[in-house]
C-alpha cells in the first residue's frame, strides 16, 4: 500500500494552476489575483470633506466660540459629485457635503453640528485648524502605487479597492469547474421514498459542499447506475465543461465496480490501495482528449470526506493558485481513549472541547457513521505506528473549524 503523503505528491503533481483569464470585476470575488493592479489615479483622486458641513477659510473662525459665533455668507451649496460653481472670498462660507470636493479657497470644514445650520448665513460657534475634517488627495494611494499583489485571494475587501481603482475587469485564476459523479445502482436521490437495499445519495452533496467551501464551482451528476455505458456517458459530457472531475464509489475490488473499466479507456488512471483510514481505495489520473485531472474516491460517505480533505482539497486550492493548501494543523490533548488499526494512518472524527483538547465523536470510528461526522469540527491524525492513543495524550488534529 501506498502511504498517505506519497500519493498525496502524485495528486498535487497531476493537476497545476489554471491559466489566467480576464473577467468582469463582479466575477472576480474569491478568485485569486494573477497580476499585479496599480492604481491609475490617487486615492482619494481629490480634496473632499470627510463630514456635512461648511467649506471656510480656518483663519477667519479663529475666534468663534459658542458666547461669540462668527456670521458668514454662504454663498454656494455642494453637494457630492458637484463642485463649488465659485470660490470662497472673505466673509463667505459654502455648505459642503460628505465627499463633495473642497471648494478653492477653503482649507477646512466646519461640521454642520458646531454652527446654526444657517441656510443663507451661518453662525458658527467653535474654530478648526487648517486641514480639519478634510481627506486630502493621494493621502491614502499614491498614483501608481500596486494597491494589490498577484496571488492574493479576492475577497469583499479586495473587491472593494478594485473598485476603488477602476477596474472593470480583472485578470485571475479562476475558480474550478468541479462535476461530482456518485456510482452506484444502490442510490436514490434524496426525497425518493426507500425501498429494501437502496440508500439515498449523500455522496454527491457532501462532496459539492465541499468542493463549494474548498472554493470550486462545483455541480452534481447522477447518482449514475453500475453500468458502463452510463457511465461512460456521464464521463463524456463533463469532459468539455468541467475542470476536475470527482466520482465516488466504484474504486474497490467489487464485481460490478464499473469505474475501473470504463475510466481504463478513457484515459490514464492508477487505482491503488493507501494506508489510512477510512478511504484506502483511491485512484486518480486524467481522461479525454485535454487530458482532464480525475479523482476517484471511495463510496463510503466518511471514507469520501476523508479523502476529500486529504487529497481533493488541497489539489482544488493549488487549481486555485493559492499557496497554502492545507488546513491549519495544531497539538491537542486527546480527552478520551482511541485504538487505530495497524499500519494505516488514521483520521478520526472528533470535537473541541471548551477546554482546547478534542475527544472523538460519534457511535464509532466506521467509515458509514455519518453521525458523528456531522458533528465533528476536528480530525485526530493516528499515525500508521501507533495502534491506541490514551486519554490525556497529545495529539496531531486538523482543524475543520477554519478554511
Amino acid at each position: 500500500m501506498l502511504n498517505v503523503d506519497d500519493y498525496r505528491a502524485r495528486i498535487l503533481a497531476s493537476v497545476e494552476p489554471l491559466a489566467p483569464l480576464n473577467v468582469p470585476l463582479s466575477s472576480a470575488h474569491e478568485c485569486v489575483l494573477a497580476e499585479d493592479v496599480s492604481a491609475p489615479w490617487p486615492l482619494p483622486s481629490f480634496d473632499n470633506s470627510s463630514m456635512d458641513g461648511y467649506a471656510v477659510a480656518s483663519a477667519e473662525i479663529a475666534d468663534a466660540s459658542a458666547e461669540s459665533p462668527v456670521a458668514l455668507t454662504v454663498i454656494d451649496d455642494v453637494p457630492a459629485g458637484y463642485r463649488a460653481s465659485e470660490s470662497l472670498r472673505p466673509g463667505t462660507a459654502i455648505r459642503i457635503m460628505t465627499g463633495a470636493p473642497m471648494p478653492e479657497g477653503a482649507d477646512a470644514v466646519v461640521p454642520v453640528e458646531r454652527t446654526d445650520a444657517g441656510v443663507d448665513t451661518v453662525l458658527i460657534s467653535d474654530s478648526v485648524d487648517p486641514g480639519a475634517y478634510v481627506r486630502k488627495a493621494a493621502e491614502d494611494v499614491v498614483a501608481g502605487d500596486v494597491v494589490m499583489r498577484a496571488g492574493t485571494l479576492i475577497g469583499a475587501r479586495q473587491m472593494a479597492i478594485l473598485a476603488a481603482v477602476g477596474c472593470g475587469t480583472v485578470k485571475v485564476r479562476p475558480r474550478p469547474r468541479v462535476a461530482v459523479i456518485s456510482t452506484g445502482s444502490e442510490l436514490v436521490e434524496p426525497g425518493t421514498p426507500l425501498r429494501h437495499g437502496l440508500i439515498t445519495d449523500s455522496n454527491s452533496y457532501l462532496l459539492v459542499a465541499a468542493c463549494h467551501e474548498a472554493g470550486a464551482d462545483a455541480y452534481r451528476v447522477g447518482p449514475i447506475i453500475d453500468d458502463e455505458a452510463a457511465f461512460m456517458t456521464a464521463i463524456e459530457d463533463q469532459l468539455h465543461r468541467c475542470d476536475l472531475i470527482l466520482t465516488s464509489g466504484g474504486v474497490s475490488m467489487g464485481a460490478y465496480d464499473t469505474v475501473k473499466a470504463v475510466l481504463s479507456t478513457l484515459g490514464s488512471v492508477d487505482f491503488m490501495k493507501i494506508a489510512m483510514n477510512p478511504g484506502m481505495p483511491q485512484g486518480h489520473g486524467h481522461v479525454g482528449e485535454d487530458r482532464t485531472p480525475i479523482i476517484t474516491l471511495p463510496g463510503n460517505p466518511v471514507s469520501s470526506y476523508i479523502s476529500f480533505e486529504n487529497f481533493v482539497r488541497p489539489a482544488i486550492r493549488l487549481m486555485r493558485g493559492l499557496p497554502d493548501l492545507d488546513r491549519p494543523i495544531l497539538r491537542a490533548r486527546c480527552a478520551a481513549s482511541l485504538t487505530s488499526p495497524p499500519h494505516k494512518r488514521q483520521f478520526a472524527r472528533a470535537v473541541f472541547l471548551p477546554s482546547g483538547d478534542v475527544t472523538p465523536v460519534g457511535t464509532g470510528q466506521g467509515s458509514h457513521v455519518l453521525g458523528g461526522l456531522a458533528e465533528s469540527d476536528a480530525l485526530i491524525v493516528v499515525p500508521e505506528e501507533v495502534t491506541s492513543v490514551a486519554a490525556g495524550d497529545e495529539v496531531t488534529v486538523v482543524d475543520l473549524r477554519h478554511a
